[in-house]
């Protein structure tokens, strides 16, 4: 009896390693190594994968030899809307045909949900549209389907976890939407490997990707993720999706953000705001409003700021609470923001402003679940830590827009105009901004045509101590 030879393949990114490891040397991950039998493939076995393969391909314009691309017919077909504004944004203005995109996000996020929705307002305004779950029977989908009262008339459902049988049912619907939930549990049948791994995800994706670029299909494909937060398998995943959306939210919070990070059809780190109510996941079409309407205005340690979201300004509230340390060391944490970041601001406020923040406690909160990582941001955060700390309160209706650098000036930041507008839009009177950008015509024509409302007003400074000093005083 011939002897079984192993090898261990990583199931972040599918290298293989002769021997086990703690980290893998490719991507870096840790405990990710998993052993695996290795079988040379039958003849036969290979022949079903080429002719799986082969039998998508091509993929566009069933041609075989290279094509002068005015000669190339542009594809007819117009974006299809998925009946949710939010989400087309997050898209690039809808579906493109043929289009893979790929969902991810924390178990119980509402991943399936809102696809739920989605197959259900396409079915009933374009065409049919094909859901396949290989973790749920048709009965338990059908359960989520009517406690969302979708009708779905031309809604169809299929609980089965072999690819070639999605395949066929997709040449013989032929639907205007594809929906696998989730790539974890589809198995190809020339593989051996157990459903999940990272040979049957890759393997499965690619062909999806092949049938979908040949019969001009959109398909949207649910991934799990790791505990590191990533969708298992990214490098093999996100490299052939078209677009990478994921779902964001904390578990114990209603909003739910779906945040796209790669889109070859339009903007990346575009986001969309969802709320998940009895009804299913609902639209907030003006977040800002929502994220600000529990606001204490009269509260120390709190600031208003302006992050562009893709091409949305969003307007969040950073909360600060500065308090002396009562153990040796001081303690820094936040929620939402970088730590990193906030070091240095805190180390800024430290040596240019003149504030003993380092022997006492930081706490820094970004309101809503957001997690901000524009360098706009800094001023806001700097504010509401020196409001903490020297007990006094931000106006409530100014807004602050700044980066922050080492030497303790306000850098200017992208799209001011947009923000600018979107705050006097919310009602807010008075904005500082840093005061490079009145030195350039460009940007003052842009705050001029921005169309402000009387009474608006657009404070400068040029350095972090004089925004405080406007801020406090």
């Amino acid at each position: 009896m011939a002897k079984v030879r192993t090898k261990y393949v990583c199931q972040q990114c599918g290298g293989e390693q002769n021997k086990w490891m703690g980290k893998c040397p490719d991507c870096g991950a840790w405990n990710t190594l998993e052993e695996v039998a290795e079988t040379s493939p039958s003849q036969n076995a290979t022949q079903q994968r080429r002719q799986a393969l082969l039998t998508h391909a091509p993929l566009t314009q069933g041609t075989n030899v290279p094509v002068v691309l005015p000669e190339i017919q542009p594809l007819s077909q117009p974006r299809i809307s998925v009946g949710y504004p939010e989400m087309d944004r997050v898209l690039g203005s809808g579906l493109v045909p043929g289009s893979v995109i790929l969902i991810g996000g924390e178990p119980g996020i509402g991943k399936s949900t809102l696809l739920l929705q989605v197959s259900g307002a396409i079915a009933q305004q374009v065409g049919p549209v094909l859901y396949v779950s290989g973790e749920e029977s048709v009965e338990q989908v059908k359960m989520r389907a009517e406690r969302l009262e979708i009708a779905g008339e031309r809604l169809y459902l299929l609980a089965s976890i072999e690819l070639d049988t999605i395949t066929e049912a997709v040449h013989r619907l032929k639907p205007s939407l594809l929906i696998v939930d989730s790539i974890q549990t589809l198995i190809a049948s020339h593989l051996t490997a157990a459903p999940g791994s990272i040979s049957q995800v890759r393997e499965c994706t690619l062909q999806l990707m092949q049938l979908a670029k040949s019969s001009h299909v959109p398909v949207f494909i649910i991934g799990h993720v790791t505990k590191e937060g990533t969708v298992a398998g990214p490098k093999a995943l996100e490299h052939i999706a078209d677009a990478v959306l994921y779902l964001e939210g904390e578990r114990y919070h209603s909003y739910r953000l779906l945040r796209g990070v790669k889109n070859r059809f339009g903007a990346t780190h575009e986001v969309g705001v969802f709320e998940m109510q009895g009804e299913g996941m609902v639209e907030v079409s003006n977040p800002s409003a929502v994220f600000l309407a529990d606001r204490d205005a009269d509260a120390t340690g709190s600031a208003i700021v302006v992050s562009m979201e893709g091409t949305r300004p969003l307007l969040v509230e950073v909360q600060a609470l500065v308090t002396p340390s009562n153990f040796g060391n001081a303690r820094c944490t936040t929620n939402g923001i970088d730590h990193n970041r906030l070091l240095m601001l805190l180390a800024v406020l430290t040596k240019r402003v003149g504030l003993a923040v380092g022997s006492h406690d930081v706490y820094a909160n970004v309101i809503g679940g957001f997690n901000l990582e524009e360098p706009s941001i800094d001023l806001g955060v700097a504010a509401a830590i020196a409001s903490s700390y020297r007990e006094k309160n931000v106006p409530s209706d100014m807004v602050l827009i700044g980066e922050v650098g080492l030497s303790g000036e306000l850098r200017a930041v992208s799209r001011l105009a947009m923000r600018v507008r979107e705050a006097a839009k919310l009602g807010f009177k008075r904005c500082i901004v840093p005061s490079a950008v009145g030195k350039g015509a460009r940007v003052r024509a842009e705050l001029e045509e921005a169309g402000l409302p009387g009474g608006f007003q657009v404070l400068t400074a040029s350095s972090l101590a004089v925004a405080l000093e406007i801020a406090l005083h």
